[in-house]
C-alpha cells in the first residue's frame, strides 16, 4: 500500500479544481460530504469521504460534514451520530486538519456582497481555527422571517435576524458540530419567496399522484398542471398559509415554474416544497413544510460556499435544476458547480439503504455494526483499518462509468494493510491434544517467537512451551491424501518456534474420535540445535495447554454467497449460511494482553481483532480477514 503522505491523484475532476486554482477562479477550494442522516454510511460512502476530503487535503482547502436533513421522516439522532463518529474515524490523521465544521447552534450569518444581502455559513477548522468568539448572528431559535402579510411575506433585506446573543460561554466550553441544511430552513424559504415573486415557482394543489401522471414520460412531453398560472399575489398567500399549518399532508406542494416538455424530466415544474406534519431531530415542531432535497441542496452549498459540489453519477441529470435554481436567484457570490462520479459498488455485497435497514429489521445480522456489513462502522468494528478503507477507496479510482468492484480487490487491500501492522500471535481454534513423550511431565521452557517479521522494531517476545501442547485437528489427517505436509500417522512436522516432532500414536475414544496424539520430539532440533537444518515440509501452530487462555472466537466471512446478490430481486436467499461461526480458542498467554486499537495476525489462520464485547474474564476476537483468499479456490471450481 502506498504511503498516504505521498500519494498525488489525477482524474477528471481534480483536473477541473487545477484548472480552476490556475484561472484564480475561487479563493479557497471548498467540498463537502452530504450525507442523509437516514442510515449508516457503508464502504461506497468511503468513497466519496475519501474524494471530498482527499481534493481538500490536497488543495489546501476545506470539506465540511454536512447532514441533508430535509426528509423528517427517515431520519434521526441515532444516523447524524453515527455518521458524525464514522467520518472523524476515516480521516482521522489524515484530513482531519481540513475538516470544515461550525459552532454549535450557530445560523448563517447576513452579509452584504456587492450591495446585495447575502447569507453565509463560515466553517470553523477545528484543528487550524481558534475560539471565533462570540456566536455572530443567528443562533438556532432566534425568530426568523415571521411574514406578517402574504403579499410581503420575507425577504433578504427585511426580516434578517438580529443576531445571535453570545451566552457567556468561554473557549473551555465552546463546541463544534456538523453543518445542517436544517439550519438553513429560515434562508431557503425566504429563496422560495424570491422564486415566487420572480413568478418562477407555484403552489400547486394537485395529489402527488396526479403531480407525477401531469410530469408525463421520458418520450412524452408533460401537462401544465392548471395552477400554474396563479397569480404572483395568490402563491405568496398559500405558500406562507402551508407554512403555517393550514392545510394537510400532501395537500399542496411549491413547484419550480420551468418547461413541462423538457426533455429533462427533473425540469418539469419540480416540487420544491411539500406539506409534511412531522417533527424533525434538529428543529423539532417548528416546520410543517419541507424543501425537497434538490432544492436545498444547491442552496445550502451556496450558502457554505462550496465551490465544487461533489455527487455521484445518478445525480448528473439533476445538474440542470441545480443551476437553474441558483442562477435564477440572483445570488452575488460565485455560484458552486456540480461534478459526479461512479459509485463504488462491490461486489458479494448489498449498499441499499433499504435492504441494509431490512437485513437488520429482520435481524439476519446483529445489529448496524454487525462485522459482516459493509457498513463503515461494521468494517470498523471487524479490525479493518481507516488506511485501509481509504487505500481501497481511492485505489479504485475516479470515473464517470458506472461498474462493479471485485471484492477481492479490497480484501487484497486488507490483507496488505494488516501484514505490515498485525502482531503475531499463536492461538489453536479448534483444539486437539498433543503430548511430547519423550519430554517430563514437568517440563517447560521460554522460546522466543516474532512479533512482526515485516517490522523488526517489535522484536520478540517469549512463547511458553510445555509437554502437552494444543495444535488444529486439521493439521492432522490419519490418513492423509497425497501432499498433504502436515501431521499424520509416522510423519513428522515442525513446530513453530520449537521442535521437529514425529506422531507415534493416534488415541481415540470410545466412538473413534481423534482426542490425542501421542509424539517424539527430537530435542536436538530447536533453533540453532545440531539438527535444526533438517528439511521438513510442514510446520504447525501450537499452542502450550498448561498455560492457554480461552478466547471466544468470531470466524466471519462474506455474507452472500454469489457476486450479485441482488440480480434475481431476492438477495436474502444467497445469505451465506457458514458467515459466521462462533469457536472457543486456546491462545497463548500473550493474548491476554491484547489491546483493541491492535491487530493481529493468529499465526497461520488470519487477521484478528478485540471485539467490544470483551470483559475483564472474557476475551473476544473477531477474524477481520484470513490469510489467503479462500473464495478463489471456490470460484475456481464453480
Amino acid at each position: 500500500m502506498p504511503n498516504e503522505s505521498s500519494q498525488q491523484s489525477s482524474d477528471f475532476i481534480r483536473d477541473v479544481v487545477r484548472e480552476d486554482i490556475t484561472a484564480g477562479k475561487y479563493q479557497k477550494i471548498v467540498t463537502r460530504f452530504p450525507p442523509e442522516p437516514n442510515g449508516y454510511l457503508h464502504i461506497g460512502h468511503a468513497k466519496s469521504i475519501c474524494l471530498n476530503f482527499g481534493i481538500a487535503r490536497e488543495f489546501g482547502g476545506q470539506c465540511n460534514l454536512r447532514m441533508d436533513d430535509t426528509n423528517p421522516a427517515k431520519e434521526d439522532v441515532e444516523y447524524v451520530d453515527s455518521i458524525t463518529a464514522d467520518v472523524n474515524w476515516l480521516i482521522s490523521g489524515w484530513a482531519d486538519h481540513c475538516l470544515g465544521l461550525k459552532p454549535q447552534g450557530k445560523t448563517p450569518d447576513v452579509q452584504t456582497v456587492n450591495g446585495k444581502p447575502d447569507f453565509q455559513m463560515p466553517a470553523v477548522m477545528e484543528k487550524t481555527s481558534p475560539h471565533p468568539g462570540p456566536l455572530p448572528q443567528g443562533e438556532r431559535g432566534t425568530p426568523a422571517w415571521p411574514p406578517a402579510q402574504a403579499t410581503s411575506g420575507p425577504s433578504m433585506s427585511s426580516s434578517l435576524p438580529s443576531g445571535g446573543e453570545d451566552k457567556g460561554e468561554g473557549a473551555s466550553s465552546f463546541k463544534l458540530e456538523p453543518f445542517y441544511a436544517s439550519d438553513y430552513f429560515d434562508q431557503i424559504y425566504v429563496f422560495a419567496f424570491e422564486l415566487i415573486k420572480k413568478g418562477l415557482a407555484y403552489v400547486c394543489d394537485l395529489s402527488p399522484e396526479d403531480t407525477d401522471r401531469y410530469r408525463g414520460a421520458p418520450d412524452k412531453p408533460g401537462t401544465d398542471s392548471p395552477f400554474r398560472n396563479r397569480s404572483v399575489e395568490e402563491n405568496l398567500d398559500l405558500f406562507v398559509r402551508m407554512k403555517n399549518g393550514e392545510f394537510s399532508d400532501g395537500k399542496r406542494t411549491l413547484r419550480a415554474k420551468i418547461d413541462m416538455s423538457s426533455p429533462n424530466i427533473w425540469l418539469r415544474d419540480p416540487v420544491l416544497y411539500r406539506i409534511r406534519h412531522t417533527a424533525h431531530h434538529h428543529t423539532g415542531g417548528k416546520w410543517c413544510i419541507y424543501a425537497m432535497y434538490d432544492f436545498a441542496h444547491c442552496l445550502s452549498d451556496y450558502i457554505e460556499g462550496v465551490t465544487h459540489s461533489i455527487c455521484t453519477l445518478e445525480f448528473e441529470v439533476h445538474r440542470p435544476l441545480y443551476d437553474w435554481i441558483l442562477e435564477n436567484l440572483d445570488l452575488p457570490r460565485p455560484l458552486p458547480h456540480q461534478y459526479e462520479f461512479a459509485k463504488l459498488i462491490p461486489n458479494y455485497t448489498i449498499v441499499s439503504k433499504r435492504k441494509l435497514i431490512q437485513l437488520v429489521n429482520d435481524k439476519v445480522v446483529n445489529g448496524w455494526d454487525d462485522p459482516r456489513m459493509p457498513t463503515i462502522c461494521g468494517l470498523r468494528r471487524r479490525g479493518v483499518t481507516a488506511a485501509a478503507v481509504r487505500a481501497f477507496a481511492i485505489g479504485v479510482g475516479v470515473t464517470k462509468y458506472n461498474s462493479v468492484t471485485d471484492i477481492a480487490v479490497f480484501e487484497h487491500v486488507i490483507r496488505e494493510d494488516l501484514n505490515k501492522r498485525a502482531l503475531r500471535r499463536l492461538a489453536v481454534l479448534r483444539p486437539l491434544k498433543l503430548v511430547i513423550t519423550n519430554l517430563p511431565e514437568n517440563h517447560h521452557e521460554e522460546l522466543d517467537a516474532v512479533n512482526n517479521p515485516e517490522d523488526p522494531s517489535t522484536g520478540t517476545r517469549k512463547v511458553p512451551f510445555s509437554r502437552t501442547l494444543y495444535i488444529e485437528q486439521d493439521d492432522f489427517i490419519e490418513t492423509p491424501p497425497p501432499k498433504f505436509f502436515r501431521l499424520k500417522p509416522g510423519g513428522e512436522v515442525r513446530l513453530k518456534y520449537a521442535y521437529i516432532i514425529k506422531c507415534d500414536e493416534v488415541v481415540k475414544d470410545a466412538s473413534g474420535k481423534i482426542v490425542e496424539l501421542r509424539c517424539t520430539a527430537d530435542l536436538d532440533s530447536k533453533s540453532g540445535g545440531p539438527t535444526s537444518s533438517r528439511k521438513i515440509k510442514g510446520t504447525i501452530h501450537w499452542v502450550s495447554a498448561e498455560h492457554a487462555i480461552d478466547a471466544e472466537v468470531r470466524l466471519y466471512d462474506r455474507l452472500f454467497t454469489v457476486p450479485e446478490p441482488d440480480a434475481q430481486g431476492d438477495f436474502k436467499a444467497n445469505i451465506n449460511p457458514h458467515s459466521l461461526e462462533v469457536v472457543t480458542a486456546k491462545c497463548e498467554l500473550g493474548v491476554k494482553d491484547a489491546k483493541p486499537d491492535l491487530r493481529y495476525q493468529f499465526e497461520r489462520l488470519g487477521y484478528f481483532t478485540l471485539d467490544a464485547d470483551t470483559e475483564p474474564n472474557k476475551l473476544v476476537f473477531n477474524r477481520t480477514i484470513t490469510l489467503k483468499d479462500a473464495w478463489a479456490k471456490i470460484e475456481k471450481k464453480q
